[in-house]
């Protein structure tokens, strides 16, 4: 199942997917919860994420969001069906395919923001 196929690739990206989603949502809740020190601090904080690279970075968490999501679903379809573990490499693909369309919906909806156009 392993040895660099399908199977491995899924578990990798699964947990760098899942490490990168607990990663944002620790910067949301600081960034929220920093309006206790103040509007200043607060808004200095949120200038910061007009920068493009966080805008960027907001189409991969929600490309990181999409993949866990459907490979969440991958995985328990291989440990509560019979014919899971036999197609699994199958399912992998459909979860990157499903993964490519939510990604570029995401784009679609947010490229006039990553250039700076839309709020």
């Amino acid at each position: 199942m392993y040895r660099g196929r399908e199977g491995q690739w899924s578990f990798y990206l699964h947990r760098l997917s899942g490490w990168a989603i607990m990663i944002y949502l620790l910067m949301h809740t600081v960034s929220i919860g920093s309006v206790m020190l103040g509007r200043e601090v607060y808004m200095a904080i949120h200038e910061t994420y007009g920068f493009i690279l966080f805008r960027l970075g907001l189409v991969g968490v929600a490309a990181g969001v999409a993949f866990h999501s459907f490979n969440g679903i991958r995985i328990i379809i291989m440990d509560f069906t019979r014919w899971g573990v036999k197609v699994q490499n199958q399912l992998f693909y459909i979860v990157l395919a499903l993964t490519l369309a939510a990604t570029a919906v995401t784009l679609w909806f947010n490229v006039p923001r990553i250039l700076g156009g839309g709020h």
